[in-house]
């Protein structure tokens, strides 16, 4: 028999489970600097060192907020944005401001623009089953705006992000606007805390 003292620690076992496993996670887990492939489908938008997002996988199953609409028709024809505005917001987020009030950090908003269907009259509505109105035809653009207070200081804190105003597919990636495009519109009209909390009823405080 072999009286020797195993010395204390893990098991030959134990010791291969450990290895294994930390080789598993070192090819798994993507490289720290790969935000963008971390976005889970229900998750927020996450933002790259060098202030660059995608387009969070699945955000029509997101909250629906509203798509407010200003037609050319009702506009001389020169409305700024002329396409329905479906606009959605990230679970997490709308359940904390409903509790709170306010919008948290990591808030991701994405708007889609959708086109009009060709109106029959010199104000771009058609008929249809329902009756006289404007009616949905297809994607057009994405714009998306995140919350982060610290890194997006100069924008009021929230970063813009727009994926191309065409149909899809959008780009893959967008960089952070600067101050004088989206931001500059929010910051002099949005209602609270740079959102259009006003357009959207789901949004209004009871």
């Amino acid at each position: 028999m072999d009286h020797r003292q195993r010395s204390p620690g893990l098991s030959a076992s134990a010791f291969a489970v450990a290895i294994a496993g930390v080789t598993a996670a070192f090819f798994l887990s993507p490289p720290a600097d790969t935000a963008l492939a971390q976005m889970s489908k229900n998750g927020p938008a996450l933002i790259t060192e060098q202030n660059e997002t995608s387009i969070p996988e699945g955000f029509r199953e997101w909250v629906f907020l509203g798509a407010p609409l200003t037609p050319n028709g009702l506009n001389g024809g020169e409305a700024g944005f002329p396409e329905f505005h479906h606009v959605y917001v990230e679970p997490g987020a709308y359940a904390h401001y409903k509790e709170t009030g306010d919008f948290p950090e990591g808030t991701t908003i994405v708007k889609e623009l959708v086109l009009l269907k060709e109106g029959d009259y010199e104000d771009g509505s058609r008929d249809e089953a329902s009756g006289r109105g404007y009616f949905a035809k297809s994607f057009a653009g994405i714009d998306m705006m995140v919350k982060d207070s610290e890194r997006f200081a100069d924008t009021n804190g929230w970063g813009f992000f727009n994926f191309g105003h065409h149909a899809p597919p959008y780009a893959e990636v967008a960089a952070a606007a600067p101050n004088d495009t989206c931001a500059s519109c929010h910051t002099a009209n949005a209602t609270h805390d740079m959102v259009f909390t006003t357009f959207y009823p789901i949004l209004e405080k009871p």
